[in-house]
């Protein structure tokens, strides 16, 4: 498995970092926490259309670059550092994989182009209002309506779910679960029986909603009854992905920490020559490097060992969400009093870290899903 950084992935590495220091600073994060969506138009169009992020990981014959994991990979690492608020993982990575994954050739040609281009805003809805990640908890319901299908229920805690024009939805149908899309325009918002809503969240740069489907047309995607092998494989390639995020995020709470440690003066010198703090960040240091080292790994398996996917999903979530939660905390207390404050920005990762480390499962539940999946 070639787990070198070529040349190529450090141009693509600072392309993206540059692309977000200009058009996605930390003040243009604060003023679109405050929006229902967190999305900058203009700046998803040029994402798409200056350096082809949406569909980077999506082949060319649907319209993307024909890139790998690998490279998407290090994409989700800049746009965890930088707290971006886009759609992308919901978009790029959930909904696109569930189309890739599925076995309809038609939807892919339909759904996949648009997806690529940045055009259409996906998102893929399958927790409900207990918010259980198992998909044997899913209740709601499709039923065939003459040549198409209808769903009835609702969908919580769906990432990006106010954006999305194309909600790629899990649901019960007699033949077992199955997969369908729900398409509301570029402009999406209530209407022919689907009702959104936002979800307040303590991380508000990471945007919830709750959809509620009455009645509501859908397309089948797939087979009926397929869609549980595709749902499984679409989260454990999530679980990787916002994995990388983590550790962008948490490689970012980092250098915060040892550059405020270097410019901070106590008694008469910087805070960072103390022994207690400088062996604080050696720790974290070597935690976001043991983190770099397994999504490296991981990123790699998926393109070039999906074999090993379903092991190293759980365990790379469960370690990259407490270690960016300890890494962001720790920051905040380097900070000290002044890491408490709304205006400083080291609050905004810890509570990024909180809502990750919730999000396609916490640490309790990847080991007792990794514990089953190897057999113990």
């Amino acid at each position: 498995m070639n787990l070198g950084v070529s040349e190529e992935h450090e141009e693509l590495r600072a392309s993206v970092r540059r692309f977000l220091a200009d058009r996605a600073p930390a003040a243009r994060v604060r003023e679109l926490m405050e929006t229902e969506d967190g999305l900058d138009k203009a700046v998803w169009d040029q994402a798409g259309q200056q350096l082809g992020l949406q569909g980077l990981a999506i082949p060319e014959t649907y319209g993307g670059a024909g890139f790998t994991f690998a490279e998407q990979a290090i994409v989700l690492e800049e746009l965890g550092a930088a707290l971006y608020t886009g759609p992308y993982l919901a978009s790029a990575v959930l909904a696109a994989n569930a189309l890739l994954l599925s076995d309809d050739e038609g939807a892919r040609q339909d759904l996949l182009p648009s997806i690529a281009s940045g055009e259409t805003i996906a998102t893929l809805a399958f927790t409900e209002d207990d918010g259980s990640w198992d998909p044997a908890a899913i209740r709601t319901t499709a039923v065939k309506d003459g040549t198409g299908w209808r769903l009835d229920g609702h969908k919580s805690f769906v990432l990006d779910g106010a954006a999305a024009g194309l909600v790629l939805v899990v649901a019960s149908t007699e033949a077992g679960l199955s997969l369908f899309a729900v398409e509301s325009g570029p402009n999406p918002g209530t209407g022919g029986g689907l009702t959104r809503a936002a979800l307040p969240a303590l991380d508000q740069t990471r945007k919830l909603g709750r959809l509620e489907f009455t009645g509501v047309s859908a397309r089948l995607i797939g087979s009926p009854g397929d869609a549980a092998a595709v749902l499984g494989r679409t989260l454990d390639i999530g679980a990787i992905a916002l994995a990388a995020e983590q550790l962008g995020g948490a490689s970012r709470a980092l250098d915060m920490a040892v550059e405020y440690a270097k410019i901070r003066h106590q008694f008469g010198r910087p805070i960072g020559s103390f022994q207690t703090i400088k062996h604080r960040c050696a720790d974290l240091l070597l935690e976001v490097e043991s983190l770099r080292s397994a999504v490296s790994y991981a990123a790699a398996a998926v393109v070039e060992s999906p074999e090993e996917i379903p092991v190293l999903a759980s365990l790379l979530k469960a370690y990259a969400s407490e270690t960016y939660f300890h890494v962001a905390a720790e920051n905040i207390q380097i900070h000290g009093g002044i890491g408490f404050t709304w205006e400083h920005d080291a609050h905004l990762y810890f509570k990024r870290a909180k809502s990750s480390e919730l999000f396609l499962g916490d640490g309790a539940y990847h080991r007792e899903r990794l514990a089953t999946r190897i057999g113990l």
